[in-house]
């Protein structure tokens, strides 16, 4: 039997929500004009959770601070978020989501997938998904937008199609028109740094990556993150709708140094390396935890231990981090050395509060950056064998390379070999070694020179990027810099 997923995404979830208790209090509805929704109306430094079309429509968006909106629409409508409410919203949304089947996966507080197979009953499941969504809309007061699927990926896919109101199918017949001509930053996973990558090389759409060869996704990406990309691409998502969580209950880290350490700051970077690790690794699993404990053990071995709540669930490092800190110094004289620090987080969940922590701290956006930034290197770097594009052949160090003449980025129906060197354009000297440095600073065991290359008719400046003798990325410099 073919499976049918519903993935239900509330519109604009905290605008929403907040139009809605304040229509049931007598006020105008603030929907339908250019507003936000933020932790301080007064304090301009404070982050956008949520906007409403009309607002959107002007450029404002979340995760902007409130004087950047301010200065696009003066006139901006801004109300304070409550959690309380928006607490009491979610669950009445789930309750109806889960009438409908109670296989049910909660993805986020405004967000859910449940599996529809042995629910539709022979009925059209857009026609299901267009009842369920209106039934939100005239029991609760606000909307969502459905997407229908054969699995959770093409159904998330399909309900970040058109908004608010929509019911959108995209099953595995309707990938070519509808999903592969979108932008590749549009699939699911693909963050930033993923998306420049993949643009240098010329793949700028979904369908550019699902035509692609894997072991040139391979080159770019390594081999555990190009499966999962290919797969998504493609369409194809295994994964079920868990209605219970069998993972792990708790993460943790810890350092045992080389010699005792007594330095705060040598202390701290351990800490902070630490944090990282923990961090990084409930991310990956999509898990937040509610509670961080820390462990430091003496140069006698004796142990010292600390844990704490936080008061929302988190996954971001610098909020891991600072608690860390905290009881390091409750529990730390300053002075003692100190053999070994642990940190460990548990209480995990999967419900998603990301954006309520926008209301406590400006630097959160940044804090988050942050991390997109550090899972992408991380991953990376789990197999530097393998990011150096599972090479069977060294090439040889004098080998000619293309002239920039000749050079193209890989097109869907490109087939070159898995040994072929990354080819990079670059307008300006400039802007190529500091794409070169970067490929360096990510992996300390590659290295870079800078060399020229081409016939007599033109000769073209490069740099290359080496791992031991082999050359993975040649970075041109496609302007008459030298």
């Amino acid at each position: 039997m073919a499976r049918i997923v519903f993935h239900i995404d509330v519109n604009s979830a905290f605008l929403s929500w907040t139009a809605v208790k304040l229509v049931q209090e007598g006020q105008p509805d603030i929907r339908l004009v250019p507003s936000v929704v933020s932790g301080d109306p007064d304090d301009r430094r404070s982050i956008i959770a949520a906007a409403s079309i009309p607002a959107k429509k002007l450029g404002i968006r979340s995760a902007q601070p409130l004087s950047m909106a301010l200065r696009k629409y003066p006139q901006l409508v801004i109300v304070r978020g409550d959690w309380h409410w928006y607490k009491q919203c979610s669950d009445a949304f789930i309750a109806i989501c889960r009438r409908y089947s109670p296989v049910l996966q909660q993805f986020s507080i405004d967000e859910c997938f449940i599996d529809m197979t042995l629910r539709c009953g022979g009925r059209d499941p857009a026609e299901v998904a267009t009842r369920l969504k209106d039934e939100v809309k005239s029991r609760l007061g606000f909307t969502v937008n459905v997407g229908v699927g054969p699995n959770k990926l093409l159904a998330k896919m399909a309900s970040d199609f058109e908004k608010p109101d929509k019911v959108h199918t995209l099953w595995e017949n309707e990938i070519p028109e509808k999903m592969w001509p979108l932008p590749v930053r549009d699939l699911l996973w693909v963050g930033r740094k993923t998306e420049e990558r993949l643009v240098a090389y010329g793949i700028n759409t979904i369908g550019d990556l699902a035509r692609l060869e894997a072991g040139q996704l391979t080159r770019l990406v390594g081999r555990k993150f190009a499966q999962q990309l290919h797969d998504n691409a493609n369409g194809r998502d295994d994964s079920p709708v868990e209605t219970e969580m069998a993972e792990a209950k708790s993460y943790s880290a810890e350092r045992t140094f080389k010699g005792d350490l007594s330095d705060p700051k040598a202390l701290d970077r351990e800490l902070f390396n630490v944090a990282c690790i923990v961090a990084h690794r409930i991310r990956r699993d999509s898990f937040r935890a509610s509670t961080i404990s820390l462990t430091i053990k003496y140069k006698d071995f004796t142990v010292a231990q600390k844990q704490c709540q936080v008061a929302q669930p988190t996954d971001v490092t610098a909020v891991i981090l600072n608690e860390a800190r905290r009881m390091l110094s409750e529990v730390w004289d300053g002075v003692t050395p100190l053999r070994l620090v642990g940190l460990g987080v548990s209480k995990l969940t999967h419900e998603s509060v990301v954006q309520m922590s926008l209301f406590e701290d400006p630097k959160m956006e940044y804090y988050r950056e942050w991390d997109r930034q550090y899972d992408e290197q991380r991953a990376l770097a789990e197999d530097a064998r393998l990011l150096a594009y599972e090479r069977t052949h060294n090439q040889t160090a004098s080998a000619e390379i293309q002239t920039a003449s000749t050079v193209s980025p890989v097109s869907s129906s490109t087939t070159a070999s898995t040994n072929d060197p990354l080819i990079f354009r670059h307008p300006d000297g400039e802007s190529a070694l500091t794409a070169a440095k970067k490929a360096i600073k990510e992996h300390p065991s590659y290295r870079f020179q800078r060399r020229r290359y081409g016939g007599a008719a033109g000769r073209t400046d490069c740099f290359e990027i080496l791992d031991g003798q082999t050359v993975i990325e040649r970075h041109l410099i496609c302007s008459t810099t030298t």
